[in-house]
């Protein structure tokens, strides 16, 4: 009788010790709405920012362009902080200053809020819903619009600024789904 008791406590604390050390090696799974919140949460991450990711398991590619500075290395130190990610890939370029480039951000920001009606209110922020990327005369929008008059305003605005010499207009048209 003792040796079956002892042989139950010892299969019992057997046990437990695998259940308890499979429970801490499952691996958790990434969501995307955490690396967002983690982005947007980034200090200097404005409306002349804009980083995109991709989830695959445990591995988070960051890629996208930023003017603040420190802002690429303080979002792949933000993401790898999330449970469950193993390993950033940064791939996020840092625009050069440029004063002509700031100049044409200037003029942007001005026209999106003096004639660009409501769009003003895609720059609010802290998580601007269009960001505005200017890279040696070339103005790239990305974020999202609620219908295409916004977008195809926001796109003659940007044209029409002084210094512009092309424009992509990467604006998504209708409800924030992916975010």
């Amino acid at each position: 009788m003792k040796y079956i008791r002892n042989f139950l406590i010892l299969t019992f604390a057997f046990l437990s010790f695998l259940a308890f050390d499979a429970k801490a090696q499952a691996p958790q799974t990434v969501t995307e709405r955490q690396i967002f919140k983690k982005l947007i949460g980034l200090p200097y991450y404005g409306v002349f920012d804009h980083i995109a990711y991709k989830v695959d398991g445990s591995t988070v590619t960051l890629y996208g362009k930023v003017l603040s500075l420190g802002t690429k290395r303080d979002a792949e130190r933000a993401v790898k902080r999330i449970d469950g990610v193993e390993t950033v890939v940064n791939n996020i370029d840092e625009l050069p200053p440029s004063s002509f480039d700031s100049s044409i951000r200037r003029q942007l920001v001005q026209s999106f809020y003096r004639n660009g009606g409501s769009l003003y209110r895609y720059l609010q922020e802290p998580n601007p819903s269009i960001r505005i990327i200017v890279e040696n005369g070339r103005v790239t929008l990305e974020g999202y619009v609620s219908n295409k008059s916004d977008s195809s305003l926001a796109n003659i605005l940007a044209n029409g600024t002084n210094g512009v010499f092309s424009v992509q207009n990467n604006l998504i048209v209708g409800k924030e789904q992916d975010r």
